[in-house]
Protein backbone atom coordinates (compact mmCIF):
# COMPACT_ATOMS: atom_id res chain seq x y z
CA UNK A 1 0.00 0.00 0.00
CA UNK A 2 1.80 3.56 -0.77
CA UNK A 3 2.01 6.41 1.80
CA UNK A 4 -0.55 8.39 -0.24
CA UNK A 5 -3.39 5.41 0.09
CA UNK A 6 -2.37 4.89 3.77
CA UNK A 7 -3.11 8.08 4.59
CA UNK A 8 -6.38 8.41 2.81
CA UNK A 9 -7.59 5.10 4.69
CA UNK A 10 -6.77 7.09 7.85
CA UNK A 11 -8.50 9.78 7.24
CA UNK A 12 -11.79 7.74 6.31
CA UNK A 13 -11.71 6.22 10.05
CA UNK A 14 -10.11 9.19 11.72
CA UNK A 15 -12.82 10.55 13.97
CA UNK A 16 -13.06 14.22 15.68
CA UNK A 17 -14.33 13.76 19.05
CA UNK A 18 -17.11 16.34 20.61
CA UNK A 19 -18.18 16.78 24.05
CA UNK A 20 -21.48 15.71 22.91
CA UNK A 21 -20.28 12.33 21.76
CA UNK A 22 -19.34 11.26 25.64
CA UNK A 23 -22.72 12.36 26.99
CA UNK A 24 -24.81 9.82 27.49
CA UNK A 25 -28.47 9.48 26.93
CA UNK A 26 -29.13 9.37 31.12
CA UNK A 27 -29.46 13.16 32.19
CA UNK A 28 -28.07 13.42 35.32
CA UNK A 29 -29.43 13.07 38.91
CA UNK A 30 -27.74 14.53 41.21
CA UNK A 31 -29.25 17.35 43.43
CA UNK A 32 -28.98 21.21 41.62
CA UNK A 33 -25.52 22.52 42.97
CA UNK A 34 -23.73 19.44 43.26
CA UNK A 35 -20.20 19.34 42.87
CA UNK A 36 -20.38 16.23 41.14
CA UNK A 37 -21.61 17.73 37.84
CA UNK A 38 -18.27 19.89 37.78
CA UNK A 39 -16.30 16.89 37.94
CA UNK A 40 -18.07 15.31 35.00
CA UNK A 41 -17.85 18.37 33.19
CA UNK A 42 -14.09 18.64 33.23
CA UNK A 43 -14.19 14.24 32.45
CA UNK A 44 -15.89 15.10 29.15
CA UNK A 45 -13.76 18.14 28.72
CA UNK A 46 -10.82 16.07 28.90
CA UNK A 47 -12.18 13.08 26.74
CA UNK A 48 -12.67 15.72 24.23
CA UNK A 49 -9.63 17.24 24.37
CA UNK A 50 -7.43 14.20 24.32
CA UNK A 51 -9.95 12.42 21.47
CA UNK A 52 -10.43 9.25 23.99
CA UNK A 53 -12.28 6.64 21.94
CA UNK A 54 -15.19 5.98 23.50
CA UNK A 55 -14.73 2.70 23.33
CA UNK A 56 -11.07 2.79 24.65
CA UNK A 57 -12.33 4.52 27.77
CA UNK A 58 -13.93 3.03 30.95
CA UNK A 59 -14.93 4.54 33.94
CA UNK A 60 -15.09 2.42 37.16
CA UNK A 61 -17.12 3.24 40.54
CA UNK A 62 -17.80 1.56 43.83
CA UNK A 63 -21.21 3.18 45.49
CA UNK A 64 -22.39 6.53 46.32
CA UNK A 65 -23.54 9.86 44.70
CA UNK A 66 -20.35 9.93 43.29
CA UNK A 67 -19.89 6.11 41.71
CA UNK A 68 -23.25 7.76 39.56
CA UNK A 69 -21.01 9.35 36.99
CA UNK A 70 -20.39 6.48 34.55
CA UNK A 71 -24.42 6.23 33.94
CA UNK A 72 -23.49 9.95 32.77
CA UNK A 73 -20.63 9.14 30.33
CA UNK A 74 -20.64 7.74 27.07
CA UNK A 75 -17.77 5.26 27.29
CA UNK A 76 -17.60 1.92 29.03
CA UNK A 77 -19.06 2.12 32.99
CA UNK A 78 -18.82 -0.68 35.35
CA UNK A 79 -20.61 0.39 38.39
CA UNK A 80 -19.95 -1.95 41.47
CA UNK A 81 -20.77 -2.42 44.71
CA UNK A 82 -19.47 -0.03 47.86
CA UNK A 83 -16.27 0.06 48.41
CA UNK A 84 -14.60 -1.90 45.29
CA UNK A 85 -13.99 0.15 42.64
CA UNK A 86 -9.93 0.38 42.29
CA UNK A 87 -9.48 -3.72 42.29
CA UNK A 88 -12.33 -3.70 39.22
CA UNK A 89 -10.20 -1.17 37.61
CA UNK A 90 -6.67 -2.87 38.31
CA UNK A 91 -8.29 -5.85 36.55
CA UNK A 92 -9.05 -3.95 33.72
CA UNK A 93 -6.20 -2.32 32.98
CA UNK A 94 -4.26 -5.56 33.87
CA UNK A 95 -5.98 -7.13 31.27
CA UNK A 96 -6.69 -4.26 28.84
CA UNK A 97 -3.65 -1.65 29.36
CA UNK A 98 -4.70 -0.31 25.85
CA UNK A 99 -7.73 0.85 27.58
CA UNK A 100 -7.65 4.89 30.03
CA UNK A 101 -9.38 3.82 32.67
CA UNK A 102 -11.09 6.34 35.68
CA UNK A 103 -11.79 5.51 39.08
CA UNK A 104 -14.80 7.52 40.54
CA UNK A 105 -15.35 7.61 44.46
CA UNK A 106 -16.71 8.71 47.45
CA UNK A 107 -15.07 9.52 50.65
CA UNK A 108 -17.06 7.01 52.35
CA UNK A 109 -16.39 3.99 49.52
CA UNK A 110 -12.96 4.90 49.39
CA UNK A 111 -12.00 6.01 52.74
CA UNK A 112 -14.38 3.51 55.06
CA UNK A 113 -15.10 0.14 53.47
CA UNK A 114 -13.15 0.58 50.45
CA UNK A 115 -9.90 1.66 52.68
CA UNK A 116 -7.82 -1.25 51.86
CA UNK A 117 -8.12 -1.12 48.54
CA UNK A 118 -7.28 2.01 48.41
CA UNK A 119 -3.84 1.79 50.37
CA UNK A 120 -2.94 -1.26 47.64
CA UNK A 121 -4.10 0.65 44.56
CA UNK A 122 -1.31 3.48 45.71
CA UNK A 123 1.43 0.84 46.05
CA UNK A 124 0.66 -1.03 43.25
CA UNK A 125 0.79 2.41 41.30
CA UNK A 126 -0.74 0.97 38.01
CA UNK A 127 -1.35 3.52 34.95
CA UNK A 128 -5.11 4.98 35.93
CA UNK A 129 -6.53 8.37 37.15
CA UNK A 130 -8.55 8.46 40.67
CA UNK A 131 -11.06 11.00 41.58
CA UNK A 132 -12.31 10.75 45.11
CA UNK A 133 -15.12 13.26 45.57
CA UNK A 134 -14.78 14.61 49.29
CA UNK A 135 -17.87 16.29 50.69
CA UNK A 136 -17.23 14.88 54.15
CA UNK A 137 -20.61 13.59 54.48
CA UNK A 138 -22.90 10.04 53.17
CA UNK A 139 -25.29 11.49 50.60
CA UNK A 140 -26.77 9.26 48.88
CA UNK A 141 -27.68 7.50 52.37
CA UNK A 142 -28.85 10.89 53.79
CA UNK A 143 -26.47 12.51 56.05
CA UNK A 144 -24.31 10.06 58.06
CA UNK A 145 -20.85 10.86 58.98
CA UNK A 146 -18.31 10.02 56.95
CA UNK A 147 -14.30 9.08 57.65
CA UNK A 148 -13.74 12.74 56.15
CA UNK A 149 -16.72 14.39 58.27
CA UNK A 150 -15.16 17.08 60.88
CA UNK A 151 -15.27 17.02 64.35
CA UNK A 152 -18.61 18.04 66.06
CA UNK A 153 -20.82 17.39 62.62
CA UNK A 154 -23.82 16.52 63.37
CA UNK A 155 -25.77 13.58 61.79
CA UNK A 156 -28.18 10.86 61.79
CA UNK A 157 -25.26 8.70 62.66
CA UNK A 158 -24.18 11.38 65.24
CA UNK A 159 -26.61 13.21 66.55
CA UNK A 160 -24.53 14.87 68.84
CA UNK A 161 -21.42 15.62 67.27
CA UNK A 162 -19.03 13.98 65.48
CA UNK A 163 -16.44 12.47 67.99
CA UNK A 164 -12.82 11.89 65.87
CA UNK A 165 -11.20 14.09 64.25
CA UNK A 166 -11.01 13.23 60.41
CA UNK A 167 -8.99 11.39 58.12
CA UNK A 168 -6.72 13.33 55.72
CA UNK A 169 -7.05 11.42 52.35
CA UNK A 170 -3.78 13.66 51.00
CA UNK A 171 -1.27 12.55 53.87
CA UNK A 172 -2.72 9.06 54.46
CA UNK A 173 -1.47 8.71 50.24
CA UNK A 174 1.51 10.43 50.90
CA UNK A 175 2.43 8.00 53.63
CA UNK A 176 2.00 4.37 51.38
CA UNK A 177 4.93 3.39 49.46
CA UNK A 178 5.62 3.66 46.12
CA UNK A 179 3.33 6.32 45.56
CA UNK A 180 3.82 8.69 42.65
CA UNK A 181 1.16 11.37 41.91
CA UNK A 182 -0.91 13.45 44.71
CA UNK A 183 -3.17 16.59 44.17
CA UNK A 184 -5.95 18.60 45.50
CA UNK A 185 -8.35 20.98 43.74
CA UNK A 186 -11.98 22.13 44.70
CA UNK A 187 -15.27 21.76 42.08
CA UNK A 188 -15.67 25.78 42.68
CA UNK A 189 -12.43 26.34 40.59
CA UNK A 190 -12.99 24.45 37.54
CA UNK A 191 -10.26 26.02 35.67
CA UNK A 192 -8.24 24.37 37.79
CA UNK A 193 -9.92 21.41 38.49
CA UNK A 194 -9.49 20.17 34.60
CA UNK A 195 -6.03 21.13 34.52
CA UNK A 196 -5.20 18.73 37.34
CA UNK A 197 -7.21 16.22 35.92
CA UNK A 198 -5.31 16.76 32.63
CA UNK A 199 -1.72 16.52 34.65
CA UNK A 200 -3.31 13.42 36.24
CA UNK A 201 -4.17 11.66 32.81
CA UNK A 202 -0.56 12.47 31.60
CA UNK A 203 1.24 11.06 34.68
CA UNK A 204 2.66 7.73 34.23
CA UNK A 205 1.36 5.83 37.38
CA UNK A 206 -1.35 5.80 39.79
CA UNK A 207 -2.93 9.50 39.95
CA UNK A 208 -4.53 10.75 43.21
CA UNK A 209 -6.93 13.38 43.28
CA UNK A 210 -8.62 14.53 46.18
CA UNK A 211 -11.76 16.91 44.78
CA UNK A 212 -13.26 18.84 47.85
CA UNK A 213 -16.70 19.03 46.82
CA UNK A 214 -19.96 20.75 47.84
CA UNK A 215 -23.00 19.01 48.86
CA UNK A 216 -26.33 21.35 48.75
CA UNK A 217 -28.39 19.20 50.80
CA UNK A 218 -26.27 17.79 53.36
CA UNK A 219 -23.66 20.04 53.73
CA UNK A 220 -25.07 23.62 52.48
CA UNK A 221 -22.47 26.27 53.62
CA UNK A 222 -19.51 23.98 54.37
CA UNK A 223 -17.14 25.29 52.38
CA UNK A 224 -18.59 28.96 51.92
CA UNK A 225 -15.46 30.04 54.54
CA UNK A 226 -13.19 29.19 51.44
CA UNK A 227 -15.24 29.89 48.83
CA UNK A 228 -15.61 33.44 50.08
CA UNK A 229 -11.97 34.35 52.06
CA UNK A 230 -9.65 33.34 48.22
CA UNK A 231 -6.21 33.85 50.49
CA UNK A 232 -7.64 30.71 52.57
CA UNK A 233 -7.07 28.96 49.08
CA UNK A 234 -3.04 28.25 48.85
CA UNK A 235 -2.68 27.56 44.94
CA UNK A 236 0.62 25.82 43.82
CA UNK A 237 1.89 26.58 41.08
CA UNK A 238 5.36 25.13 39.26
CA UNK A 239 6.87 25.05 35.63
CA UNK A 240 5.65 21.70 35.13
CA UNK A 241 2.21 21.74 37.26
CA UNK A 242 -0.12 24.70 37.14
CA UNK A 243 0.06 28.01 35.96
CA UNK A 244 -2.47 30.41 36.32
CA UNK A 245 -3.84 33.16 33.92
CA UNK A 246 -3.46 36.61 35.16
CA UNK A 247 -7.39 37.35 35.84
CA UNK A 248 -7.17 34.24 38.29
CA UNK A 249 -3.82 35.11 39.90
CA UNK A 250 -5.85 38.86 40.85
CA UNK A 251 -8.16 36.57 42.83
CA UNK A 252 -5.91 33.68 43.75
CA UNK A 253 -3.26 35.91 45.47
CA UNK A 254 -2.38 33.18 47.87
CA UNK A 255 0.22 31.14 45.70
CA UNK A 256 3.58 29.19 46.66
CA UNK A 257 6.38 27.73 43.84
CA UNK A 258 5.65 24.16 44.93
CA UNK A 259 8.28 21.46 43.44
CA UNK A 260 6.12 18.55 43.47
CA UNK A 261 9.14 16.02 43.99
CA UNK A 262 9.51 17.58 47.47
CA UNK A 263 7.93 14.98 49.29
CA UNK A 264 8.40 16.52 52.72
CA UNK A 265 6.61 19.98 51.82
CA UNK A 266 3.82 18.55 50.38
CA UNK A 267 3.17 16.66 53.72
CA UNK A 268 3.51 19.89 55.56
CA UNK A 269 1.14 21.34 53.23
CA UNK A 270 -1.65 18.53 52.70
CA UNK A 271 -1.78 18.91 56.73
CA UNK A 272 -2.42 22.48 56.95
CA UNK A 273 -5.28 23.45 59.25
CA UNK A 274 -6.61 26.64 57.99
CA UNK A 275 -5.96 26.86 54.16
CA UNK A 276 -6.88 24.43 51.40
CA UNK A 277 -3.88 23.57 49.15
CA UNK A 278 -4.90 23.06 45.26
CA UNK A 279 -3.03 21.73 43.18
CA UNK A 280 -0.10 19.42 42.44
CA UNK A 281 1.42 18.13 45.97
CA UNK A 282 3.19 15.71 44.51
CA UNK A 283 4.08 13.84 41.44
CA UNK A 284 7.16 11.56 40.33
CA UNK A 285 6.60 9.36 37.21
CA UNK A 286 9.98 7.41 38.00
CA UNK A 287 8.15 4.86 40.70
CA UNK A 288 7.26 1.32 39.20
CA UNK A 289 4.17 0.53 37.52
CA UNK A 290 2.76 -2.66 38.07
CA UNK A 291 0.75 -3.25 35.25
CA UNK A 292 3.98 -2.76 33.59
CA UNK A 293 5.86 -5.31 35.56
CA UNK A 294 3.55 -8.01 34.71
CA UNK A 295 3.36 -6.74 31.48
CA UNK A 296 4.05 -9.76 28.83
CA UNK A 297 3.63 -12.39 31.22
CA UNK A 298 0.34 -14.15 29.68
CA UNK A 299 -0.51 -11.59 27.02
CA UNK A 300 -4.17 -11.51 26.21
CA UNK A 301 -4.61 -12.74 22.85
CA UNK A 302 -8.38 -13.60 21.56
CA UNK A 303 -7.15 -17.14 21.57
CA UNK A 304 -5.92 -16.76 25.14
CA UNK A 305 -9.34 -15.19 26.17
CA UNK A 306 -11.38 -18.52 24.03
CA UNK A 307 -9.42 -20.96 25.68
CA UNK A 308 -9.81 -19.28 29.64
CA UNK A 309 -13.41 -18.96 29.15
CA UNK A 310 -13.84 -22.49 27.67
CA UNK A 311 -12.17 -24.18 30.33
CA UNK A 312 -14.03 -22.05 32.60
CA UNK A 313 -17.56 -23.13 31.16
CA UNK A 314 -16.35 -27.00 31.17
CA UNK A 315 -16.29 -26.34 35.02
CA UNK A 316 -20.01 -25.95 35.73
CA UNK A 317 -21.16 -27.63 32.11
CA UNK A 318 -24.16 -30.21 32.04
CA UNK A 319 -23.36 -32.98 29.11
CA UNK A 320 -25.56 -35.47 27.98
CA UNK A 321 -24.92 -38.67 28.79
CA UNK A 322 -24.03 -41.14 26.03
CA UNK A 323 -26.23 -43.24 24.69
CA UNK A 324 -25.88 -46.86 25.25
CA UNK A 325 -24.41 -48.68 22.61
Amino acid sequence: MTASMSQSLAQMVQTDYEIGDYQSSIAPRWCTGCGDTAILTAMQRLCRDEQLPPEKTVCVSGIGCASRLPHYMNAYGFHGIHGRALPIAEGIKIRRPDMSVFVTTGDGDCCSIGAAHWLHAVRYNMNMTMLLHDNNVYGLTKKQASPTSPKGLSTNTTPTGASLNPLNPLTVTLGIANVSFVAQVVDWIPELLYEVLQKAYHHKGFSFIRILQRCPNFMDHHFDAWMQDPARTRILTHGDGLRLRPEMSRVYKNQETHDPRDMARALALAAMPDEVPVGILYSNPDVPCYDELRAGERPSTPALVETVLNEEFDKVGIWPAEEEA
